[in-house]
């Protein structure tokens, strides 16, 4: 097995101080958009954690909880993240878009967003509660204003992504995304 792979559970929340709390003293990661106008957002914290006590993770998941497969694609510090939830393609099987995303998508992100100083993806395995994403792509920048507007490599690298990311997801059936912050209490 790849070692920059690894099971999780991806647990999503509208309570982030409660999930925040649980996620130190689980030694996960915290996912928080602090934006103050967050009514837009299908959640406001995610956090991953590896546990063995489902329970306690389902009373936390107010939004939902998945068992993801954390795909490390680039690794490196990140001041504002890009989290993008996603809903495969209709005509697709989720290992099918899968597959794409990680073996197609993954190399052109790497190429066509030349500011993004990490990136992972939280491929979805299984969906235990809640709503059913496909991923959670984790884009990672410099500061808030790289991600905003320096996002793309070229005016090129726009139409090539989004073609892209058409053929393996549904950007309108996807939730919009979000800016987060991370923290990692492992």
């Amino acid at each position: 097995m790849n070692n920059n792979y690894r099971l999780e559970y991806a647990i999503t929340s509208n309570e982030p101080e409660a999930l925040r709390q649980a996620t130190q003293a689980l030694n996960g990661t915290f996912y928080i958009d602090d934006r103050e106008k967050w009514q837009h957002l299908p959640f406001r914290a995610l956090a991953t954690v590896v546990s063995d006590d489902v329970e306690q993770l389902e009373a936390l998941a107010d939004v939902g909880l998945a068992v993801v497969c954390r795909r490390l694609i680039k690794d490196g510090v990140a001041e504002s993240i890009g989290m993008f939830p996603m809903v495969r393609h209709t005509e697709l099987t989720h290992a099918e878009s899968d597959a794409h995303w990680r073996d197609k998508h993954a190399p052109l992100a790497l190429t066509h967003h030349c500011h993004m100083t990490h990136y992972t993806q939280l491929s979805v395995t299984h969906t235990l509660y809640g709503p059913t994403y496909d991923g959670f792509a984790l884009c990672g920048f410099g500061s808030e204003d790289d991600l905003r507007n320096r996002f793309y490599t070229t005016k090129d690298s726009i139409k090539v992504i989004n073609d892209d990311v058409h053929k393996f997801a549904t950007p309108k059936a996807s939730p919009p995304r979000l800016i987060v912050k991370e923290t990692r209490y492992d």
